[in-house]
């Protein structure tokens, strides 16, 4: 089976305002966070409203990321979750149908 290369892949989205809503609850909620925390021993993390459509590999995008959130996966004060089936469910959320999100690290 041959591979096929993407040359130009648009991740742009945009949510509805409650699913957006009904998202940043879930992915603010205590035990989601103290989840968050437990698997990367941290004491605290927040949430930063940022969200991103993971995107193929390629040449420009190695990280599988658009470019503008390399910075975050490079950092060791942020991390990035891909965020859960069930939360994009909840949040009737199908298109595009994986998002991840950035946290950071808060001392």
């Amino acid at each position: 089976m041959p591979l096929k290369i993407v040359q130009n892949f648009d991740s742009s989205f945009t949510l509805a305002p409650e699913a957006k809503e009904t998202l940043f609850k879930l992915l603010t909620g205590e035990s989601f966070l103290s989840q968050i925390c437990q698997n990367l021993q941290w004491e605290k993390v927040e949430f930063t409203e940022l969200l991103f459509q993971p995107i193929p590999y390629s040449l420009d995008t190695p990280k599988g990321m658009p470019a503008e959130f390399e910075k975050y996966h490079a950092s060791s004060e942020y991390t990035i979750i891909n965020i859960p089936p069930n939360f994009m469910f909840n949040a009737k959320i199908f298109r595009p149908s994986r998002l991840c999100a950035v946290y950071k690290k808060i001392a």
